[in-house]
């Protein structure tokens, strides 16, 4: 999957960090980066991307006044809105023209990181369905579904099932144990995300760790699926 990305954002030097931040990510390709509103639109034009981070406080053009031109002329693209803005009116706006999130800076990098991992599962579950079913939309949608035995199966916070289930994939073809950063190769994310998603299958009691010592002595942490 190769998800183009324009950055909407008048502040070079933040535009910048959030590029650079975004080159972590698989599968996220930066086409372009725009300084006020007419630079986004031409930009959108050129490159037809898939997702639109945009400011609210560029110097021709709010952001929220972009909304209505960007849905008109470009209605298939996704927007993250990152901004200093934290009136509610723009908030509803944003909410009113379908924004995938709002974020409020200065913002966090694991709540940025987050929010693009979110966005990336989003993506990859849509192309990987064909027909849509009740389970399906629950999941697009974030809402719990209901086991063979009738109990709501709800994963916690900040665990996505097809994350987990990649995760579990990884660990069922490795036998002798991985760490969280050759996990975290594998399945494409962080190693501080693939040690959250390890820890929580500990916990559920379907892997299993150890601390293995290596050359150096240095001790390495080690995960095996039960």
């Amino acid at each position: 999957m190769n998800i183009k990305t324009v950055i909407a954002e008048d502040d070079f030097r933040v535009a910048a960090i959030h590029e650079k931040f975004l080159g972590n990510f698989k599968g996220i390709e930066v086409v372009g980066k725009a300084l006020n509103g007419k630079e986004t639109i031409d930009l959108l034009k050129q490159k037809n991307p898939d997702l639109l981070l945009l400011d609210v406080y560029m110097p021709d053009q709010l952001g929220t006044e972009l909304l209505p031109i960007i849905r008109k002329q470009f209605p298939q693209i996704d927007i993250i809105m990152i901004t200093a803005a934290a009136d509610k009116e723009i908030l509803l706006t944003a909410l009113q023209y379908g924004v995938e999130h709002f974020l409020i800076k200065p913002v966090k990098m694991e709540l940025f990181h987050q929010t693009i991992e979110e966005y990336i599962q989003k993506s990859e579950l849509i192309e990987s369905k064909q027909e849509v079913d009740q389970e399906f939309v629950n999941q697009l949608f974030k809402k719990p579904t209901i086991s063979r035995d009738t109990k709501e199966s709800v994963l916690p916070k900040g665990i996505d099932e097809i994350t987990l289930d990649k995760v579990k994939n990884v660990l069922e073809t490795n036998s002798s144990g991985m760490s969280a950063e050759q996990v975290s190769e594998q399945i494409g994310a962080s190693r501080t995300t693939a040690r959250r998603y390890l820890e929580y299958l500990i916990t559920v009691k379907e892997c299993k760790a150890e601390v293995v010592y290596g050359v150096v002595g240095r001790p390495e942490r080690r995960y095996y699926k039960l």
